[in-house]
């Protein structure tokens, strides 16, 4: 627990008789933080200008009793802790005041002020714990609604980008199937959208508002996956000291994703069919079934039988069966060329949000690059293309010129200054033409050629530069020198 600055609390006296107000001032002055008031009416008119975690309020008073002062306090700030002095074992008076909530201790006069002290003591840590509660429930509610905002922004999830005749395609697919129970199956290459699409089934379902989680299956080697999937008991294997839920019950009322999977031992084949047949989840070392409510997508590239083609364990027949009831497939990029122009600018748009000197426009003749490309890395490429090319615009039009693409040379670049030829001996200095480096090789050449226009252009001035190109100075720092570059 905590440690309390106790006089940093309001506590609030309420009594008719200013002699007892004079034995709270003379008791516990030191100790807290202390407001005194004459009687109810007094009280609620003080309560605007502070925020009292104890009420001390004497039963009888003229006017509102004091069990009725409580009452109104409380139905204003539930957290604050209400002590009732009283002078008479009303026995049922007292039983219904602590029942309603409106009294959470009584004391009997005369009163000891060391137990009194302890009794204030407690009644702060009350007002403290449920007021940080309050606190991080707020905050969990503004995150959540941070993750709902972002399972719902275009530029992120639960939207495919482009509206094409494929995407329009896909997209009335995935409607027809998210309000369903169904397993669905999202094949693709490699790059495609098709994490997003499995976020898309899982918005648009009656789940949305339950967990959607996913696991990386590539992350997890040999039993590590199955663990992770169905948890386990304390002993089931060396290091598991605690018991713990696996993905699939926390996912429970949700939905899980399992993005490419590339192989699937028989034991965990076995738990997926029992699963998609019953519903039920076991740990593993453990005897007991647990129900779990989950919604399967699988997502793998780029398709299902050639993702586990030549597995240890090839997948059972009923399970192909079940996963394959509802197939969905993302086309490749080059067979959406429409929709390149509308991808590029939402990469843009994304990274522009992130990054305040990115640029934040393509001109005519780089979109024309980009829809002529052949995308062999598809979505994902598109977007790290565009994001380093905002990155080179620095701010301004992105152009042919800050294009670089995976598999063929570049767009046509101005000739280099005099000023921006390289180093001899330094990375793409003369010997080595751009056409004959390796990728690396090429993406070095450029950043190089822009550290050295940006150098000149500010004289040198390596904080001027580090400002100009958006990143840290010791960033630049390390780059200068793995590039060989003296300023």
């Amino acid at each position: 627990m905590r440690d309390l600055d106790f006089q940093s609390y309001d506590v609030l006296v309420v009594d008719d008789e200013p002699d007892n107000l004079d034995a709270f001032r003379f008791a516990f002055r030191k100790s807290f933080k202390l407001h005194y008031a004459g009687g109810a009416d007094e009280a609620l008119a003080m309560l605007p200008g502070i925020e009292p975690a104890v009420v001390v309020a004497d039963q009888r008073m003229p006017g509102t009793s004091g069990i009725e002062l409580l009452r109104e306090i409380k139905s204003r700030d539930s957290d604050t802790f209400g002590i009732l002095l009283t002078a008479y074992a009303d026995l049922d008076v007292l039983i219904d005041a602590l029942n309603s909530g409106a009294v959470d201790r009584y004391v009997q006069k005369p009163w000891d002020s060391k137990e009194f002290a302890v009794i204030l003591r407690q009644g702060i840590r009350s007002f403290a714990t449920y007021r940080d509660n309050r606190r991080l429930r707020e905050q969990l509610a503004q995150y959540a609604g941070y993750l709902e905002r972002q399972q719902r922004d275009p530029i992120d999830f639960g939207q495919i980008v482009g509206r094409g005749a494929e995407a329009e395609a896909l997209l009335a697919r995935v409607a027809e199937v998210a309000p369903t129970q169904t397993p669905v199956l999202v094949e693709g290459e490699a790059g495609t959208e098709k994490d997003v699409v499995a976020r898309a089934i899982h918005v648009g379902s009656p789940r949305e508002e339950r967990p959607f989680v996913s696991v990386t299956c590539a992350a997890f080697r040999g039993e590590a996956l199955e663990r992770e999937l169905f948890g386990w008991k304390r002993g089931a294997f060396e290091g598991a000291f605690h018991d713990r839920a696996g993905r699939f019950e926390l996912a429970d009322g949700g939905t899980l994703a399992l993005s490419e999977p590339s192989e699937l031992s028989p034991s965990l084949q076995a738990r997926l069919l029992r699963v998609l047949a019953a519903g039920e989840v076991e740990r593993l070392g453990d005897t007991t079934s647990r129900p779990v409510d989950v919604r399967l997508v699988v997502t793998v590239a780029p398709t299902l039988a050639e993702a586990f083609a030549g597995a240890p364990a090839p997948l059972l027949p009923e399970l192909v069966s079940r996963l394959s009831v509802f197939p969905l497939t993302v086309p490749p990029l080059a067979a959406r060329r429409g929709d390149i122009p509308k991808l590029a600018e939402h990469f843009l748009a994304k990274y522009a949000a992130r990054n305040a000197r990115a640029a934040t426009a393509l001109d005519a003749a780089a979109v024309e690059r980009l829809v002529a490309y052949d995308w062999p890395g598809n979505a994902r490429e598109l977007e790290n293309v565009v994001e380093r090319a905002a990155i080179l615009a620095r701010g301004g039009v992105i152009g042919p010129e800050h294009l670089l693409f995976q598999n063929r040379e570049p767009a046509p670049r101005r000739e280099p200054r005099a000023a921006d030829a390289p180093a001899s001996g330094a990375p793409g200095a003369a010997g080595a033409s751009e056409g004959s480096l390796t990728l690396t090789g090429r993406l070095d050449a450029i950043e190089r050629r822009e550290l050295l226009a940006a150098l000149k252009q500010h004289a040198g001035n390596k904080a001027e530069v580090a400002r100009a190109l958006g990143i840290h100075r010791t960033t630049l720092y390390y780059r200068l020198k793995k590039l060989g570059i003296e300023a």
